[in-house]
């Protein structure tokens, strides 16, 4: 769909060329110093938004394809402010404590409709009811937030006493504040889902559960999105029992096995890398990471190739061996200032033949909030493995006070005061990496000897901003395989969040981006596959694989201007909006999404891989 004619292209402001990389990032910066972001309104995204458990139909221009019909799962948060409390409005100060708010949306094809064949269904839940209750009862969160400013009144006392009771708990799963991504049927753990509630069709989603950054995960109702219960990472295995994990799981597109992380913090930090198998539940521990050098840290993401997990210790270190976490109540005042002496490190895990850590990297100092992918390359029998992660990388801690409420808002002049500082503008834009790690062979030492030598990790490219972004997905058909297309949310210097969706071409590094109206801001873009059908078996005669990029792209957008959200359509090939699903309210800026295909369109279609469901 054409942008109006009275608005300028953005499309056209920015080159997307390879040779003009540079260019752009230096294009992106000055916007954020020049403030042109002051006529592109994000309040909308935070404020006054409402829980509607509907179904409500919206309103379709264009067309979505039939074959793309599903459900698309997000999350994220949605309330920003608490009213009438003992002191006065509750005021979340950083965009990632927001309290949950979960959305629906049903993509309906009716195939026997040939003037409206698809309709969208929308339907949201708030998710932690009984936190709120308890922020309106006593003025301030109990639990420990991410960037939330603690409460000045609370003293020395107060703060050790936090650390000695430890994180609150509470049996309603609208307690934890848990929302931050979607997963589909995790092995090993009890559901409260009913029969009634689970999916019937084969591979379809089971079970649902929203992740975040800690050990707990919540449970809820697929068709409702009400909370229905949580379950802690004991419940996989005793021994994790550290209070921090990773918002985003792994896992392998063949088995649905499921990998992550857990941090025990002390004396000594401890990483256990960890596999719950999907066909019988059972909890392995893969590697411990235990040594003095190796600090506690926030981690978001790790990797997930053929053969390794691949855990990254970037340098968002947690002060006094994490103890400053409960201490400060946030994980942003917790971590240490940024040095250059800090080195990310990476430790390569062997997930097929039980051999633990088979390989450690060094990698400059840095900070990442999200992987991408990680795929291998094999040379001759018994050679070393070459090993790729892809990750969206920045070179120091400051990208994450960019998403404190007051910058995001243009409050005052925070945002000016931030963006203004150059050197702190150029550090927060984001930077695609590959690294290659050279994996010995097997035998050619002892996996078990604690000596194992550390290597540096070898760079293979840099994209800069704004030919690559934030919110990164691909074509989930190549999760763990070589691959050419990232698809993410650019900032190209016009926003005070994401201004626009980039396709971006890892072969020829060409970046292609949505023509999107100003003031329109995108969530995370989800790539949907087109299925192969069976009329592209009878016409090419053949059994062809699909293109990696033949598919579209669901995101849900928001109208700063007109205050109003929609579902938006594009075609993953051209970037172009095939149609989109209006709402006439606006829908909470979330983080993540999950999108499952529907029985119809399951039962038709066919994927190279056992594909169904995908969460990003």
């Amino acid at each position: 769909m054409a942008a109006d004619a009275d608005i300028p292209s953005l499309r056209e402001q920015i080159h997307a060329g390879p040779g003009t990389e540079d260019a752009d990032f230096e294009c992106t910066v000055k916007g954020m110093l020049d403030r042109e972001y002051k006529d592109w309104p994000n309040k909308a995204g935070f404020e006054g938004l409402d829980e509607i458990r509907g179904p409500v139909e919206l309103t379709i221009k264009g067309s979505i394809p039939t074959w793309a019909s599903g459900t698309l799962y997000r999350t994220g948060p949605g309330q920003y402010t608490i009213e009438d409390t003992p002191k006065g409005t509750f005021r979340t100060t950083h965009w990632f404590d927001g309290f949950g708010h979960s959305h629906k949306f049903n993509i309906i094809a009716e195939l026997d409709d040939t003037k409206d064949p698809v309709r969208v269904e929308y339907s949201s839940r708030r998710q932690t009811q009984a936190l709120i209750d308890t922020v309106r009862r006593d003025g301030r969160r109990p639990d420990v937030c991410f960037g939330q400013r603690r409460d000045p009144c609370i003293g020395l006392f107060g703060k050790i006493m936090s650390v000695w009771r430890g994180q609150p708990t509470s049996p309603d799963p609208t307690f934890d504040n848990v929302c931050v991504t979607v997963q589909p049927s995790v092995p090993g753990l009890p559901s409260k889902a009913g029969e009634t509630s689970q999916s019937g069709h084969r591979g379809g989603i089971k079970t649902l559960w929203l992740t975040t950054d800690a050990n707990v995960m919540k449970e809820v109702d697929q068709h409702t999105l009400e909370p229905i219960g949580t379950a802690k990472q004991q419940r996989f295995h005793p021994l994790l029992k550290g209070p921090l994990s990773c918002a985003h799981a792994q896992r392998d597109p063949d088995t649905g096995d499921f990998f992550n992380y857990n941090l025990e913090m002390g004396f000594r930090a401890t990483y256990r890398i960890f596999r719950t198998r999907a066909s019988t539940g059972e909890t392995n521990i893969l590697a411990t990471v235990s040594e003095a050098d190796v600090k506690p840290a926030y981690i978001h993401s790790f990797f997930l190739s053929p053969s390794f997990v691949i855990l990254c210790v970037p340098s968002s270190h947690l002060g006094m061996g994490g103890l400053k976490a409960p201490l400060e109540r946030n994980m942003v005042d917790a971590m240490e200032p940024f040095h250059e002496s800090k080195l990310c490190r990476w430790f390569i895990v062997d997930r097929r033949g039980g051999r633990g850590v088979v390989a450690t990297f060094d990698s400059p100092a840095g900070f990442f909030f999200h992987s991408i992918n990680a795929f291998e390359e094999h040379g001759e029998k018994d050679s070393d493995v070459n090993v790729f992660c892809d990750l969206i990388a920045y070179p120091t801690l400051d990208v994450i006070r960019s998403f404190a409420l007051d910058v995001v808002l243009q409050n005052g002049g925070t945002t000016k005061d931030f963006w203004g500082n150059e050197e702190r503008n150029r550090n927060c834009h984001a930077r695609l990496v590959r690294w290659r790690f050279r994996v010995p062979k097997f035998g050619s030492h002892d996996v078990h000897d604690a000596a194992i030598p550390r290597q540096m990790a070898e760079k293979m490219f840099e994209i800069k901003a704004p030919h690559a972004g934030e919110l990164p997905t691909l074509n989930p058909i190549y999760s763990t395989k070589k691959y050419r297309y990232v698809y993410s949310l650019a900032n190209r210097g016009r926003s005070t969040l994401l201004d626009s969706i980039v396709k971006t071409d890892l072969v020829t590094r060409k970046a292609v981006f949505w023509d999107n109206l100003k003031g329109h801001t995108p969530g995370e873009a989800i790539f949907v596959p087109r299925p192969r059908s069976r009329d592209d078996d009878e016409n090419d005669g053949e059994d062809r694989d699909m293109d990696e990029d033949d598919g579209v792209l669901l995101s849900v957008v928001l109208d700063g201007i007109g205050k109003k959200s929609y579902l938006v359509c594009l075609d993953a090939k051209t970037m172009e909006e095939l149609g989109r699903a209006e709402c006439d309210f606006a829908i909470a800026f979330g983080f993540h999404g999950l999108y499952s295909l529907s029985p119809s369109a399951s039962s038709q279609m066919r994927y190279g891989s056992s594909l169904e469901e995908f969460e990003m």
